[in-house]
């Protein structure tokens, strides 16, 4: 992996026919500071967000030593790197020989769970241990998520005390809560509330938690979303534990993904082809833009060209290099209305879940890895500016009609009939 002061060195040095991972160690590692610097507990890094070596090295160099992990792969992936590493398999649905390797072959004692039938499978593939932390995961009901984690796991509310229960009962180390407020959090009392509702299941259940995991959702920037600061967040769940029927030792914790490394990494894309507004990229929804297609992510964009480009900005759509027609994009991303083949594109705040999506479909999905020494294209951190301008359309200034409700009671039926 070389080093560029910026992309355009890079363009201009070999013009790559492949996708590139812009990546950014030095902006991760002052995320990771951060993080452990404001949360009153211990930080975790969900793996899934970015499995790469880069960001395990970095993040183990800027002391991060925890790791939420999902399979043996992001196991045996951590370790290689960190071989002391605290790590938590928190995926809630997990293969017996998964928790058999995890447990004797490589010492993992954290465990999630959301039903009865888990347990009995973590503890018969474990041997019946009795030095297992074991974390239920709860189904809470949150707002304020770009994209909703509430539907596949987490244990009814309902049933939660029941299972809380029998987890208290099957280990004699720790026993824990955790929840998912949701993918890109946009409201920080979200934690508050969840913490409260994990806090009435325990009580129900008449067990304390030794460990209260608040999971993800810290938010990155993205056009058209402008996250509170990460401080009112941290105040959130510092408020929410403060408020929460625990002991003393209960211990704090954080799974971070996307606000750790959505900034650290960027993508480089070659336009193959311009079609009126449509504009045909190297890479696509089964490569790293899989959230741009599936979600409508507005990722940002900009042209990266060694010449002159046009002050007029025009809205354009993408397809990817597959041959499959649900590899596109829709948009609109904003670019100089003479973009063309033969350009380079920057599509902006990839570190999380941008490289760890990709397949192989078509034979596609190789993409290189560079570092550049530039910012990110906004900045949660202080790194960049906190939002990222959208153009308005003709139909966004429309939208901006007030309407005035009409009155209710007598003073509206009286309108009305007039």
């Amino acid at each position: 992996m070389r080093t560029y002061h910026k992309p355009l060195d890079l363009v201009r040095e070999r013009s790559p026919e492949r996708p590139v991972a812009l990546v950014r160690p030095d902006i991760l590692a002052v995320a990771a500071h951060w993080f452990q610097a404001h949360f009153k507990g211990d930080v975790l890094y969900a793996v899934k967000a970015n499995p790469s070596d880069w960001v395990i090295e970095t993040l183990h160099g800027a002391g991060l030593r925890s790791y939420d992990v999902a399979s043996i792969p992001e196991i045996e992936l951590v370790l290689r790197h960190a071989p002391q590493a605290k790590l938590a398999f928190m995926h809630p649905v997990k293969s017996r020989a998964a928790i058999t390797r995890a447990y004797f072959d490589y010492g993992v004692r954290t465990f999630a769970l959301d039903c009865q039938e888990e347990l009995a499978k973590i503890l018969d593939a474990t041997g019946n241990a009795r030095d297992l932390n074991l974390i239920v995961r709860l189904g809470v009901q949150t707002d304020g998520a770009a994209y909703s984690l509430s539907g596949k796991f987490g244990v009814p509310m309902d049933q939660a005390p029941e299972l809380l229960l029998a987890t208290r009962r099957a280990t004699e180390e720790l026993m824990g809560v955790s929840f998912h407020v949701g993918s890109q959090c946009m409201r920080p009392t979200a934690y508050q509330a969840a913490m409260a509702q994990a806090s009435r299941a325990l009580v129900r259940a008449g067990v304390f938690a030794d460990i209260v995991d608040v999971g993800g959702g810290f938010p990155s920037i993205y056009p058209g979303m402008i996250p509170p600061d990460l401080a009112d967040y941290m105040n959130s769940v510092h408020r929410g534990f403060d408020e929460m029927k625990v002991h003393e030792t209960t211990e704090l914790w954080c799974e971070p993904g996307r606000a750790l490394v959505a900034e650290a990494s960027s993508l480089l894309l070659k336009v193959e082809l311009r079609k009126g507004d449509a504009l045909y990229l190297n890479d696509g929804s089964y490569g790293s833009m899989f959230d741009a297609t599936h979600f409508k992510w507005p990722f940002p964009v900009k042209l990266v060209r060694d010449g002159v480009a046009s002050s007029e900005l025009k809205p354009f759509r993408f397809y990817g290099p597959t041959c499959d027609s649900i590899d596109a994009m829709p948009g609109p991303y904003w670019l100089p209305e003479d973009v063309r083949e033969g350009d380079y594109l920057e599509i902006g705040q990839m570190g999380a879940y941008g490289v760890a999506m990709a397949t192989r479909f078509n034979g596609y999905g190789d993409t290189e890895l560079e570092r550049v020494g530039d910012g990110p294209m906004a900045s949660m951190f202080g790194l960049a500016p906190r939002s990222i301008p959208v153009p308005r359309t003709e139909d966004d200034e429309a939208r901006k009609i007030v309407r005035f409700s009409r009155p209710k009671g007598a003073a509206g039926k009286k309108r009305r009939k007039k």
